[in-house]
Parts: C-alpha cells; structure tokens; sequence
C-alpha cells in the first residue's frame, strides 16, 4: 500500500519574467530560467521584489530549477544575502556544469545553500530549513 501525501502543493502565483518563470508557493519559489538568460543584479530586484509581496513577514526558501544553461551575475549573492527570511537556497540541476558553477555561487552566499540532482530533495531541504527556523531572526 502506497500512503501518499493527501496536502497538494498549490501554485500560489506564476509570473512570466523576461528571463523566465517564478511560481511562488505557500513557503517558496521555483524559478526557471530560459536558455541563454543572465540574471543580472536588475532582474535579481525583480525576484526580490516578488518575495516581498509575498514573504514579508514570513521565513521562504527558494529553490533555482536549473533545466537550462544561463548566466548569474555571482554580485546578486550580496544582495540575497540580506533578506534575512530567505532561509533556504536549492539549486537543482543533472548537470556537471551547475555542480562547478555552485561550487563559486556558494562562496558569495555564504548563507545555507544547497545543490540537489531531484527536485523532491530539494524542496524537502527547503521546507526543513524553513521550518526549523519559524520566529528566529
């Protein structure tokens, strides 16, 4: 017998960036970004901007669904890294690539962060970290 969660996950909000798509949901967001893109320090301000809408007073996570290959400018980790409800960081990706380029990420962020292979890893991690750390500051 299979026992599955009976608590569906709904999409809270989906915007349609230039750069690609942000779902927002109860305690995070997944963002994909399109072939090509660079998420630059404006676009990053972008993505800011929508998780104030939607977690100002409230502990998120995020989760980078890496699908294609795109440009980050590492400088936006600065500016992450001052959202202090932002809990939890996930990049997932199959890609070898992704593994190196986390690799450096990590070292601007300097906040928990985390690479996953299987998108389930990651939002599990994600919802842990967010959890844990409900009122702390």
């Amino acid at each position: 017998m299979r026992i599955t969660s009976t608590k569906k996950t709904i999409v809270v909000r989906e915007y349609q960036l230039d750069i690609g798509t942000v779902q927002v949901f109860d305690n995070y967001m997944v963002a994909t970004f399109d072939e090509g893109a660079t998420v630059t320090l404006e676009r990053a301000y972008q993505i800011i901007g929508i998780s104030e809408i939607h977690f100002r007073n409230k502990n998120f996570g995020y989760i980078s669904l890496r699908r294609n290959s795109y440009a980050v400018d590492p400088t936006i980790y600065n500016y992450l890294r001052g959202l202090d409800n932002l809990r939890a960081f996930a990049i997932v990706s199959k890609k070898e690539i992704d593994m190196h380029n986390f690799k450096i990420e990590k070292l601007f962020y300097k906040k928990p962060m985390e690479f996953f292979i299987e998108f389930e890893n990651a939002l599990a991690w994600v919802r842990k970290r967010v959890k844990t750390t409900k009122g702390k500051k």
